[in-house]
């Protein structure tokens, strides 16, 4: 999970996990995002769009220009409820567009949904 908000990334981890299914790990800063995808190659990614540093969009875009990562499916969790943004995260290959906040269930859903795709 890339997010900046530290409390609100906590809290989806816990949930998540609590749910017993999955292994959440935060990665605040949108600088080491890619690199951080790179190493651990996770099953999926919940990508923020708001950061400080680069913005989700963009990092979104690395992740799928990079041969490594490219086939992570990138699910985007944000609280930009903008039709412009969602249409920019589906040109750049995410998996889904979730407007925050979002209840445990419906990302489940959606996590699981996108999983089993793959």
């Amino acid at each position: 999970m890339v997010d900046d908000e530290e409390t609100f990334a906590k809290i989806v981890k816990m949930n998540l996990e609590q749910a017993g299914e999955y292994e959440v790990i935060i990665e605040s800063r949108a600088s080491k995002a890619v690199a951080c995808a790179m190493s651990i190659n996770p099953d999926l990614i919940l990508l923020d769009i708001m950061m400080p540093e680069k913005d989700g969009l963009e990092i979104l875009e690395a992740l799928k220009k990079n041969k490594k990562t490219v086939s992570i499916p990138v699910i985007m969790m944000t609280a930009v409820d903008d039709d412009r943004a969602k249409i920019k995260a589906a040109e750049r290959y995410s998996e889904g567009y979730i407007v925050k906040p979002v209840t445990t269930q419906l990302l489940k859903e959606t996590i699981d949904k996108v999983l089993t795709r793959r």
